[in-house]
């Protein structure tokens, strides 16, 4: 097959996972919406019923959600909602709804009040301090929560066998998307801004071990070509959510190519592997507090200003010219943190720009003029 079939096919489920969730209903499956983020997605894997990321959506308004939900949530957490309630995801048999920010936690209440009636909603409570014992084993009790909510859903229990079967699925499919990031960053010429976020949004709505085979085939048929001689230039994107087709085409009409992210809803998705050894269970828990450089997770050394210094070499690491922050209107946690990723960015010399994204914009003007000035400064360096 193609590079050009490939692409086609996964940038055809990034585009419609409505009709993805149909035809897996159809086939018999059992799909469980994931909402943002960190979730055990490999508990729903094990189980045998497929994982159906929710992160929005770039085509729908807020209506019905506004019932709900307070004007200063963000569009990420309303769109969800939105998409429970309009009937978008009415073929679902649950849905996950983590409480990982200040947004997404009175958020989950929000859905079991709606969704009462017409499906399980599985709350998910993470550990702010993650990596002592008392933080592993507060994971565990949540994720046990979920397994046994699953197993409701399911019918029967969900075995260690079969979670740790899971895992090594993920960890292959984990493996399989750090190499595209890395050869989309290498073949930019064939990859562009638009084809590298639906390759990689797929995956939210597509069995991994479905998902992987092609992304595997994908990437092998990008190794097998030349590393191309790159005219342009490149940056590293920055946020949670950077998949709108419109907004990523100024990127591409402007020759800006992708090397590597700092996306929630991309490459922070799979940057940690769960250990493929002992107690499953505990494994996928110890991956979770294995996390870091992310904004929502707690650091008890903030005070370095670890993640700033982070994204800041793995804009010098990837060979970027710069960065664009693409930040999620009224996220709190963002504009936080927004000075203290200035300052390393400041210090380490990295030129960036700072856009605010709403997934119901549709008109990109402003944008499109600061990417294009911002292109413009990069390519004379």
């Amino acid at each position: 097959m193609s590079i050009e079939r490939i692409v086609k096919e996964l940038s055809a489920v990034a585009a419609n996972p409505k009709g993805q969730l149909k035809a897996y209903k159809e086939a018999g499956k059992k799909c469980i919406g994931v909402m943002p983020y960190y979730a055990p997605e490999e508990l729903v894997y094990a189980a045998g019923m497929v994982p159906f990321g929710m992160w929005g959506s770039n085509r729908k308004t807020i209506s019905q959600a506004k019932e709900y939900c307070a004007t200063f949530y963000c569009t990420i957490a309303q769109l969800d909602l939105e998409m429970l309630l309009d009937g978008t995801m009415d073929l679902l048999d649950g849905v996950i709804t983590p409480s990982i920010c200040d947004t997404l936690r009175p958020m989950t209440q929000n859905i079991r009040v709606a969704m009462s009636e017409k499906l399980p909603v599985i709350f998910l409570a993470h550990p702010q301090f993650r990596r002592p014992a008392f933080g592993l084993e507060f994971c565990r009790a949540q994720y046990t929560h979920v397994k046994t909510e699953l197993e409701k859903i399911r019918g029967c229990e969900i075995k260690d066998e079969e979670i740790a079967g899971a895992i090594k699925v993920y960890n292959k499919s984990r493996a399989a998307r750090r190499d595209f990031v890395k050869l989309a960053s290498e073949h930019c010429d064939v990859i562009d801004p638009i084809m590298r976020s639906a390759v990689l949004k797929a995956a939210w709505f597509m069995r991994k071990d479905e998902y992987t085979a092609k992304l595997e085939e994908l990437n092998a048929l990008l190794r097998a070509m030349p590393v191309c001689n790159w005219k342009g230039v490149k940056i590293v994107t920055s946020g949670i959510v950077v998949d709108n087709p419109t907004l990523l085409k100024v990127l591409k009409d402007n020759h800006v190519a992708i090397a590597a992210d700092d996306v929630a809803h991309e490459s922070r998705a799979f940057r940690v592997d769960a250990s493929e050894e002992g107690d499953p269970m505990m494994a996928l828990c110890q991956q979770f507090a294995d996390q870091d450089f992310d904004v929502l997770l707690y650091d008890e050394e903030s005070e370095k200003n670890r993640r700033g210094e982070f994204v800041a070499n793995l804009v010098k690491e990837s060979g970027a010219q710069g960065l664009v922050l693409f930040m999620q209107q009224f996220c709190d946690p963002e504009e936080m943190e927004y000075p203290y990723l200035k300052k390393a960015l400041d210090a380490a010399g990295i030129p960036f720009i700072k856009l605010g994204v709403d997934q119901q914009m549709r008109d990109f003007g402003q944008a499109a003029t600061a990417i294009q000035a911002f292109a413009d400064v990069l390519a004379m360096q």
